[in-house]
């Protein structure tokens, strides 16, 4: 029993000594779960700030305070220092209230983009399944040039 273990650990430590850090990493990032989270988490925050810029922020009142404003009496209305006070200490809702306006718009955004990247793929994806012939489709088509070829004979 000591002899196979031995065994088993002499050849973990060449494949491991082989292989190198650098390649294990290589391939824990070609995985494409790793690179599509990537790529997700940088545009989303990349995301965040278009749509900061158009919600508003707590220092910021965005495109959206700009309008309500000027269709609420011409000034650009600061949510982020409302609040009610109950027993002495605030509760401030409009921080709050910005936040949600922030991630509806957000989400609203982002089910958009996948919906329209949906239709996208479905088309490819129906375009390459008409395109596609089946083995047996060219297997006829052979088949039917063989006899050609011949004269007709079966």
């Amino acid at each position: 029993m000591p002899e196979i273990i031995e065994k088993v650990e002499k050849l973990a430590k060449e494949k491991i000594a082989r292989r190198g850090i650098v390649q294990e990493f290589r391939e824990f990032i070609n995985r494409g779960n790793v690179v599509d989270l990537s790529v997700a988490f940088v545009m989303g925050a990349a995301f965040k700030t278009v749509v900061d810029s158009f919600a508003g922020s707590a220092t910021q009142p965005g495109i959206l305070g700009g309008l309500i404003g000027a269709i609420f009496g011409g000034k650009q209305p600061d949510f982020s220092k409302k609040y009610v006070s109950i027993n002495g200490s605030h509760i401030e809702l409009g921080a709050f209230a910005t936040s949600a306006i922030n991630f509806i718009l957000v989400s609203l955004a982002l089910f958009v983009v996948v919906k329209l990247y949906n239709r996208f793929r479905d088309k490819d994806e129906d375009s390459a399944a008409q395109e596609a012939v089946s083995t047996n489709d060219l297997l006829i088509e052979i088949r039917d040039e063989l006899r050609a070829q011949r004269g007709g004979q079966q």
